[in-house]
């Protein structure tokens, strides 16, 4: 299927081939629910979402340093020479085979550079930021850690009306999937020292650090912890609600797999709140048989899009624009 995938996106020189497939190992890996929703794109596109999602969890490996091996200041050196290795790539160069397959994706679809600078800018901010004192503070840093990867995946997927009119929607998307991840990994992250849950609403029910180290020491729960988790959901759920018209906006044959993840990631939640909130003790993900139910659901919305697609004579979906470029002219987004 690799091979197939990267026939399809026209990627032929042998050593952007083997960039690509390393991507979407990583992708494979460690992203199962994202991983299965990019199935369902057309094959043309999977390696340049493969290629986004990569450099993401590489950068985000070396800022979380899940074996604890590396020094802050180890992590700081290789995080800065990733973004030396990115600014080189983007300008034709790089060596980190990660970075050549992103550069080489953000030139097919002529990505915007200044995503990626916003991007490297929030994992830096992982080394030394430890807890957010309100959402506000919290929307800043998930801007460069979620909101663009939304914006960079726009030109990716297509769109059927000016990218600038879906964009706020795929931040928005970006941004629900990365408060699911905060409150399904509240645990493990403070184990690393960090608390990505607005303080201000911990502290509107009686919540602090203390608190909640305390009750993932002792495996012990509190209702305060509870109502503050509950918050943090429903806080979630209105942003997926922002995020949620913009699928309407993309291209037909790409919405199943964006829908997807949409209700994959939404059943995280769902999952949370059956487990009564006790994620500081155990991981909520989504059963398989769920996974795989709403796989064949989107499977059969995938056959239907591109049947229509040829019956209508849409454009070709490895062109690296967007269709509202292509149908109604450029577009400033």
């Amino acid at each position: 299927m690799t091979r197939r995938e990267l026939d399809a996106a026209g990627i032929t020189d042998p050593g952007l081939r083997s960039a690509y497939t390393h991507c979407r190992e990583l992708n494979a890996r460690h992203g199962r629910t994202y991983f299965l929703a990019t199935r369902l794109l057309p094959v043309q596109r999977r390696s340049a979402v493969h290629a986004l999602y990569g450099f993401a969890r590489w950068a985000d490996d070396i800022v979380d340093d899940l074996d604890r091996q590396r020094p802050p200041e180890e992590r700081d050196r290789l995080l800065r020479e990733l973004e030396s290795d990115l600014v080189a790539g983007l300008h034709g160069g790089g060596s980190d085979p990660v970075v050549r397959a992103v550069a080489d994706t953000a030139s097919r679809y002529a990505i915007d550079r200044a995503h990626f600078v916003d991007f490297m800018a929030a994992m830096r901010a992982d080394l030394t930021v430890t807890d957010y004192a309100d959402y506000a503070a919290l929307r800043g840093y998930m801007h460069g850690s979620a909101a663009v990867i939304g914006l960079q995946m726009l030109p990716v997927l297509g769109t059927v009306v000016p990218r600038e009119e879906a964009a706020p929607h795929a931040a928005a998307l970006g941004e629900a999937f990365q408060l699911t991840n905060f409150l399904r990994d509240v645990g493990e992250d403070l184990d690393r020292g960090r608390i990505y849950l607005p303080a201000d609403l911990l502290s509107a029910h009686g919540v602090d650090r203390p608190l909640l180290e305390w009750s993932r020491r002792t495996g012990r729960q509190d209702p305060r912890i509870r109502a503050a988790f509950r918050a943090a959901e429903d806080l979630t759920r209105s942003v997926y609600r922002q995020a949620e018209p913009g699928i309407g906006m993309l291209d037909p044959r790409v919405r199943p797999c964006i829908r997807t993840a949409f209700t994959l990631y939404g059943g995280i939640l769902d999952e949370i709140a059956a487990q009564e909130y006790t994620v500081l003790h155990r991981r909520a993900v989504v059963p398989r048989r769920r996974r795989a139910g709403t796989a064949a659901v989107a499977a059969a919305r995938v056959l239907g899009a591109r049947w229509r697609a040829r019956r209508t004579g849409a454009v070709s979906p490895i062109a690296p624009r967007d269709l509202a470029v292509q149908r109604k002219g450029p577009s400033s987004g």
